[in-house]
């Protein structure tokens, strides 16, 4: 399945829980601290999974272009 790998899995998640700091840091009031932290993790997310998938932790490609 497309997707379906530790590196996929951890950048989702990281992702997730950056766009939930960020979002709690603006209630009721902003906290940029806070928010920063969580911009920082969700943009973050995305290097952390091309790094995971290029260690080897990622689907590979030519296994699933058959399909």
């Amino acid at each position: 399945m497309h997707g379906s790998s530790p590196a996929a899995w951890t950048a989702v998640l990281l992702c997730l829980a950056g766009i939930t700091i960020g979002g709690i840091a603006l209630i009721p009031e902003p906290h940029w601290i806070w928010f920063t932290v969580g911009c920082v993790i969700a943009v973050g997310s995305g290097l952390v999974g091309r790094l995971m998938a290029a260690a080897g932790l990622g689907v590979d490609r030519a296994e699933h272009a058959e399909h």
